[in-house]
């Protein structure tokens, strides 16, 4: 990953960023076999931070840390699986972004929206 990409860094999140995977769920296609296995990963991602959404703070511990990790897995799942189904558009690729923002992983996100479609020239991308 470049070092030049600017990004946005900001604290760990975890209800932020199971309001971003609700929307990315409802950005992924679901009318056809081929983007099933995309829909079966956007699900799992929400899934796995529903249970955080309403809260004010991240759990305590460890456990915000594993749960963070788990869900940088399936993004990055989800970033391939949107490629290889050509699913992807601008308003997927900041989803995408905001998401990794919002698990500390700012710089990976700004590369990896990309790839799900993020246009390079949007204002809401940091510069």
């Amino acid at each position: 990953m470049a070092d030049s990409i600017p990004y946005f860094r900001l604290a760990l999140n975890l209800p932020h960023a199971g309001r971003i995977a609700r929307r990315i769920l409802h950005l992924v296609p679901a009318e056809d076999a081929s983007s099933e296995a995309l829909r079966q990963t956007a699900l799992s991602l929400e899934a796995l931070l529903a249970p955080y959404m309403d809260l004010d703070d991240n759990p305590g511990g460890t456990l915000a840390v594993r749960v963070r990790d788990q869900a940088a897995v399936l993004g990055r799942k989800l970033v391939d699986q949107i490629e290889r189904a050509k699913a992807g558009h601008d308003r997927l690729g900041q989803c995408v972004r905001n998401l990794f923002e919002c698990l500390e992983l700012g710089q990976e996100g700004a590369a990896i929206s990309l790839r799900a479609g993020e246009d390079p020239k949007s204002f809401q991308r940091p510069f």
